[in-house]
């Protein structure tokens, strides 16, 4: 039996046309993520294996930031430790309190267009803008909230003054700016076909009922999503512990001014900002660079492992 011809020549050209017509779909996110993303990662890849202060020209040292980042600097720990506790806190109660709040504003009656707007306007608030108001309201001597606290009897903390209490004044404010989760999750919930929640009040499913066996299985995508960008924004989380530690420790920010962070006593300090530090108050980019690399690996490794469905998040396939 003969062997099978090999394509005609126009079947290859209409082929290669159909490529170049993917490729050219595909150019503008191409180039935007060689320029934004692979470029960035392979030169911070470049510079962890060198000495570089961004005045001189870089020398190769090898594992040398690598071994002061892992086993040498003393700041590692606990910035590490403090963007996890965010991360594992933070992310849960955001997603649960975004959850809550879509629930109860999709089944408001009358004014759920107030409610939606109230809830959402202070994710609309600028970080640094919301973090002031919150460190004011804060305050331990002079804030409101210590105030009414006082009035009833209950003696207020030392927010974000306590190294105990700093990280949880982190979390309350985000839980203030949740105005974003909420509208995602309403999307989701508005999504879920009532004729499901009508079959399962026939079979003498409750509230409890309904939400476990018919609202939850429709929107664990979404809480996926919520959890995975949770994750990877926290990771980042810098803007926010910065400023609420520096205006707490009463250390004024302007031009000129030399932050160092992590007030009280490192208790806010993340490992962005640790980066930063490394890199553009001490100059010492191979060391950022080495730092930037372990925070993306860390960060991989728990997208993928929320990502798997072992995880619990999405159900599985038959």
């Amino acid at each position: 039996m003969a062997a099978p011809s090999s394509p005609a020549p126009a079947l290859r050209r209409k082929h290669l046309r159909e490529r170049l017509r993917i490729l050219g779909f595909l150019s503008p996110w191409l180039v935007g993520f060689s320029v934004f993303f692979g470029y960035p990662l392979i030169a911070t890849g470049y510079f962890s294996f060198m000495h570089y202060n961004q005045i001189e020209q870089p020398a190769f040292v090898g594992l040398r930031n690598w071994k002061y980042v892992l086993t040498q600097m003393p700041l590692f720990g606990p910035a590490l430790w403090n963007t996890l506790w965010l991360v594992v806190v933070m992310v849960a109660l955001r997603v649960v309190f975004g959850l809550g709040i879509g629930l109860l504003v999709t089944k408001v009656k009358s004014g759920a267009g107030f409610f939606r707007t109230a809830f959402y306007l202070p994710y609309l608030a600028p970080p640094v803008a919301a973090t002031v108001a919150f460190v004011f309201l804060l305050n331990p001597a002079t804030g409101p909230v210590n105030e009414i606290l006082g009035a009833l009897g209950i003696p207020g903390p030392e927010w974000f003054n306590d190294p105990s209490w700093a990280k949880p004044s982190l979390v309350l404010l985000s839980l203030w700016g949740i105005g974003d989760l909420m509208v995602i999750f309403m999307a989701a919930l508005l999504d879920v076909p009532k004729e499901q929640y009508e079959a399962a009040e026939l079979d003498g499913a409750g509230a409890w009922g309904r939400f476990r066996y018919v609202t939850w299985p429709s929107i664990t995508p979404i809480v996926l999503f919520a959890v995975v960008t949770g994750v990877v924004q926290t990771m980042q989380y810098y803007t926010q512990a910065l400023v609420a530690g520096k205006l707490a420790s009463g250390v004024s920010i302007g031009p000129g001014s030399v932050i160092q962070p992590g007030y009280p006593d490192h208790s806010t300090l993340t490992v962005p900002q640790l980066i930063y530090s490394l890199g553009f108050q001490n100059f010492n980019t191979g060391a950022a660079c080495a730092l930037s690399l372990v925070l993306f690996a860390i960060a991989m490794a728990v997208t993928t492992l929320l990502m798997r469905k072992r995880a619990g998040l999405l159900p599985a396939e038959d």
